[in-house]
Formats: structure tokens, sequence, C-alpha cells
């Protein structure tokens, strides 16, 4: 693992850990074993890091999400294997809720950048709806499975309680 990937995977663990905002350059410089001029070396600041965080995580999850519709033959089977992929989710202990939603309730309205990057992020999921629903040519329906996705992973992280995901998916199940 490289310096720059040390630094990112550490920053990545306590951002969603613990918050942006609680994290400071020193906890990450000291738990990723790094000297500070290393990790100025790679990110300019803790907000480019944090961009780093926010594009590499919204990679990854966008590939799990991807790779958990697989599961389903037909376009509700899909959608359903996505949902089923959130239940599951949200039962391991190391589910901290959302990583772009935690980041977005921690920053300022006028903080655009990272908010464009979250939107960028979140809108890859809601056209992962729109390219599984493409074959029901229904954009209304795809919008309405997002906001129900979304709605879910806010339902959860104000009840720490899968029920909200679990029925979700029953309103989606109906829907399809």
């Amino acid at each position: 693992m490289t310096v720059r990937e040390s630094i990112l995977k550490t920053a990545a663990r306590l951002f969603y850990q613990q918050g942006y905002s609680n994290t400071g350059i020193n906890q990450i410089i000291e738990q990723a074993g790094i000297a500070k001029s290393s990790l100025y070396q790679h990110f300019k600041s803790k907000e480019e890091l944090l961009m780093a965080y926010l594009q590499l995580t919204g990679t990854e999850t966008l590939a799990r999400l991807t790779q958990a519709s697989e599961h389903g033959a037909s376009p509700k089977q899909k959608v359903l294997a996505i949902f089923d992929y959130l239940a599951a989710s949200v039962t391991n202990e190391s589910f901290h809720g959302c990583h772009f939603l935690n980041i977005v309730y921690e920053m300022p309205h006028d903080a655009l950048r990272v908010r464009e990057q979250v939107k960028l992020q979140k809108e890859g999921v809601r056209n992962l709806f729109h390219d599984i629903l493409q074959p029901l040519e229904n954009e209304a329906l795809a919008n309405e499975i997002y906001t129900l996705f979304e709605g879910a992973l806010i339902g959860h992280k104000v009840h720490n309680d899968p029920w909200p995901v679990l029925a979700a998916r029953a309103v989606v199940e109906k829907l399809l």
C-alpha cells in the first residue's frame, strides 16, 4: 500500500466512524503512521482529503450496489436485491449510516464543492435505478424508488433500526 493509500484509508475510516468535523489532521497522521509533511505532499488540505474520500467511497458504493443488483434476473428482482443488500448492511455493527449523508449533514450550506461531490454520488445511485428500470420505460417510478432508497437510509439513521429499510423494500415490491 502506498503512503497516499494509507492516508486515504485511515482518513476514510475515521471520517466514517467519528465524522469529518471530529477527525483532526493530527489523528490521521498518527494513525496512518506518517509524517505531517507526507500528508501535505499528497493532500493540500483536509478538504482535499475529504474530496478524495468521497470520490473513492462513491465509486466503491456504486460498485457494491451494482453487484447486488446482479443477483436479480428481472428489473424487479434487481431493485429488490439492492434493498436486500441495504437491509443486510444496516444490520452490520460497522454500519454508521450513509457515508455521503453523514458528510452532507456536517457541511455548511456554502460547502458547495463537497455538496456537489455528494450530489454526484447520489446521482450515480439514482441513475442505477433508472438503468435497471429502463425496460419498464417509467422514469417517474425510478425516481420514486430512488427516493425510497434515500428515505430508508435517513430512517435508519434516525431510528438506528432496520425497519425503515424493510418498510421501503415492501413498498418497492408493491410498486413493481
